[in-house]
């Protein structure tokens, strides 16, 4: 390592790698005095900055899920995304209110870019590479070397890893279809859907998020849609996923329960309900419909939002942060059987839809556009003419000329070599499953760490609701500040040739 400051890469420019990048640079400009601790920090992607899966699309239909609010990339200021804004876009919103998705990916790209100004003015390499990480091998002196598809290898003291979701899970009954070109794996990007045929008969796997997406594109382009999932139940329905609107103290207690209490999990859920009641005399069962039928539930959901009878909303995010806190205190197993526990409150209230989409989806139904279908297909089949699907109890076919997956993402997963040095998102012989509280990867349990981050997306091996942004931005500043004020002994960590474990 030299005395000219080290070489960070970041995997991946989407979210999670821009705000890292961000971190990075104000760590270092805020050192001051000699020469900067970092020497190059490059992001490498093969998108452009900002416009990775998550929000990379500029289809207006397609609006973020979360209130411009919590969407700030810097820990230290939550108000930069709606600031951003309102200066570059003359945007004259609430802060409560959700944006296209396009308007995330141009604050990433634009916060790069002054943050690349910056690092410019301090004597850093700063940039983009665009190119994909094949692996990242151990080097001579604990380092790293960064290798791209391009045959470019980047050497690096410091390597976070940022990428978020890429592939798309398959659902039951399709995993022979994949490859069809009558069947489309994701609805992202939206531009894929703008060229079917128009008038296409259209079968949407799934009835949560991606789903709803997939939907609303097709209809709006005067396609016939059947949503379809074995639940068949589609999101409960909110203004937005806004910050926390007062402290709530039963909430904050969740952090300190006992994790070997037995009863944790009822803690957890008799706590979130409390905080509710803070908002709300009206009982939590009363701000949701319990319709049988799905579409009547949407329309009644959308009316108590409309009418201001939803307190719920007011307490997700605390309550999401609370049970990531937790979650620090519990071992994987424990923490497994909590999330099934709690997954009532990430089914129902999580992953609500936002009102705006909720609107459009009743419009689509009330027009004949949009249906959902009663069962998930027992048998499928594609030909030219394409596809014919039968459902349970049924011995006539449906005929649909394209099947939409808006079942959504496998969780991105980081895996090692069988020799145990190097690492690689596509594949190996074991899967990094462990990860400790410095986000740092270790070869084997209660090895040194190597100089290697995992931030974003990819945490999901400790952390729980690992796409919350705000918890995002603050992974963010410790990686920057573990890498820009930590000795250089304490970033090599484990050398090459250290034991793989089991």
């Amino acid at each position: 390592m030299t005395t000219m400051g080290r070489h960070v890469v970041i995997v991946g420019a989407g979210f999670a790698g821009t705000s890292v990048f961000l971190h990075l640079i104000r760590a270092a400009s805020e050192r001051g005095g000699g020469r900067p601790p970092l020497r190059s920090v490059r992001l490498v992607d093969p998108r452009p900055v900002g416009w990775g899966v998550a929000f990379g699309d500029r289809d207006p239909l397609l609006l973020c899920n979360s209130a411009a609010e919590v969407n700030s990339l810097r820990s230290d200021d939550p108000g930069d995304f709606v600031a951003y804004l309102r200066q570059r876009h003359a945007w004259t919103g609430a802060p409560q209110d959700c944006v296209p998705r396009a308007r995330m990916a141009e604050y990433c790209r634009d916060r790069y870019a002054e943050a690349r100004a910056l690092a410019g003015g301090l004597g850093i390499e700063a940039g983009h590479v665009p190119a994909t990480v094949e692996s990242v091998d151990a080097g001579p002196d604990g380092r790293r070397v960064v290798r791209l598809s391009t045959g470019r290898r980047l050497p690096a003291d410091a390597v976070v890893v940022c990428t978020g979701v890429h592939r798309p899970r398959v659902p039951d009954g399709f995993a022979g279809f994949t490859g069809h070109p009558r069947y489309l794996d994701s609805p992202y990007p939206s531009d894929r859907t703008r060229r079917l045929r128009p008038g296409s008969r259209v079968l949407v796997l799934g009835t949560r998020q991606s789903a709803v997406d997939a939907a609303l594109l097709l209809g709006r382009d005067g396609h016939r849609v059947t949503m379809t999932s074995p639940s068949g139940l589609l999101p409960a329905v909110r203004h937005s996923l806004g910050a926390p609107v007062r402290p709530f103290p039963s909430i904050d207690g969740i952090a300190r329960l006992d994790p070997g209490d037995p009863a944790l999990e009822d803690k957890v859920r008799r706590r979130v309900v409390e905080a509710v009641r803070l908002l709300s005399d009206r009982p939590l069962r009363h701000q949701v419909s319990t319709a049988a039928d799905p579409v009547r539930r949407l329309r009644e959901n959308t009316a108590l939002v409309e009418a201001g009878a939803c307190a719920w909303p007011g307490v997700v995010v605390a309550a999401l942060e609370a049970v990531i806190a937790l979650s620090e205190k519990l071992s994987a197993e424990r923490r497994a059987a909590l999330m099934r526990r709690f997954s009532w409150f990430v089914g129902r209230y999580a992953t609500a839809m936002t009102v705006v989409n909720a609107r459009r989806l009743l419009e689509l139904f009330d027009g004949g556009v949009l249906r959902l279908a009663g069962s998930y297909p027992r048998a499928v089949s594609v030909d030219d003419d394409g596809w014919r699907v039968w459902r349970p109890g049924g011995e006539e076919a449906e005929r649909f000329d394209h099947v939409v997956n808006g079942t959504g993402f496998q969780q991105p997963a980081l895996h090692r070599s069988p020799d145990g040095v190097s690492l690689s998102l596509s594949g190996g012989a074991t899967t990094v499953d462990r990860l400790d509280a410095d986000l740092r990867v270790r070869p084997y349990p209660g090895a040194p760490p190597e100089p290697v981050w995992l931030a974003g997306v990819g945490t999901h091996i400790r952390i729980p609701f690992a796409n919350h942004l705000r918890n995002v931005v603050r992974q963010a500043h410790l990686v920057a500040e573990a890498i820009t004020g930590a000795a250089p002994e304490a970033i090599a960590g484990a050398g090459p040739g250290a034991p793989s474990g089991p």
